[in-house]
């Protein structure tokens, strides 16, 4: 792999989410920056951080959602979001979930992937499915059966949904990840490239421990310099107390999404949860499952 360059192999479509088709549309342009995780590993977070870097006096044109979209979530019309992303004059990010098998290669943009303990995503992540509204089960649920395929929304517990989770796929090419796709393959995929110098991981443990050193680290990935003067503020907008107060200027349309729109979505953003919820057999699945490099 040491010489490789990662190559669009697969099509993540077929799914009442995601949709990596939707990358067609995408036009580059060099110094792009796309943010990515498999899910609730801080990918929001990281958005945040590399808006404020590019408006460091938080005077940002738009919310962080709507400057750096979800291109491949498939909902948005998607010429909507091109057009969007096509009339910003400044730098741009993207997010993606995709794997990188799943989304073209670029050697003039900037990747920065968030990683986070599975379990921890896990348990993140079952906050997340379990507190979608209504309107939203509804919507996934009906897109899956037009597929012909069952998007599960409700489950009894945390127990229930761990081994859906684990033990199903929704994409054959997958082992894990159901009802979404793969938070195991998805970090391999990426991880297989990490000797690329436009590919930046950060650890979801260090931008808890130490916010300003990791901040740092991206900005310096990124070729952005800080305004030292500017410092305190992107520290303050980007801690978890104040995005939860202001997540309508970062995620508006959470409200819509989650029940209680912000204080589902940013639950309690701490690690270590699922020592005391997952059973021994349910970590030693995790350890089974989980890939050794």
């Amino acid at each position: 792999m040491a010489h490789a360059l990662p190559k669009k192999t697969r099509e993540y479509d077929g799914h009442p989410i995601i949709n990596s088709t939707r990358w067609q549309a995408y036009k580059h342009r060099p110094g792009d920056i796309i943010v990515t995780t498999a899910y609730k590993a801080g990918t929001t977070w990281m958005q945040t951080i590399v808006a404020n870097l590019l408006y460091q006096d938080g005077e940002m044109p738009a919310p962080v959602s709507v400057m750096a979209p979800w291109l491949d979530m498939d909902m948005m019309p998607i010429d909507e979001l091109i057009a969007g992303l096509e009339a910003q004059t400044g730098r741009r990010s993207i997010k993606t979930h995709l794997p990188l098998d799943g989304i073209p290669y670029y050697d003039t943009a900037k990747y920065i992937y968030v990683g986070r303990d599975g379990r921890d995503v896990f348990m993140s992540f079952w906050n997340h499915h379990s507190n979608y509204s209504d309107n939203v089960k509804g919507l996934f649920t009906g897109r899956a059966e037009a597929m012909g395929k069952d998007f599960k929304v409700d489950y009894k517990d945390h127990h229930e949904f761990f081994e859906d989770w684990i033990g199903k796929s929704w994409f054959p090419w997958e082992n894990d990840g159901f009802p979404c796709w793969s938070h195991l393959s998805h970090v391999q995929s990426w991880w297989n490239y990490r000797h690329l110098d436009n590919i930046h991981f950060v650890h979801f443990n260090d931008l808890l421990k130490d916010p300003e050193k990791a901040i740092r680290k991206v900005a310096k990935f990124l070729d952005i310099e800080i305004e030292e003067d500017k410092m305190p503020g992107i520290l303050d907008r980007i801690s978890f107390d104040s995005m939860k107060k202001g997540f309508s200027k970062i995620m508006p349309e959470a409200e819509e999404i989650w029940k209680k729109g912000a204080k589902n979505f940013m639950n309690k953003g701490t690690n270590g949860r699922w020592r005391d919820l997952l059973t021994k057999e349910e970590l030693d699945k995790y350890d089974r499952a989980s890939p050794r490099q």
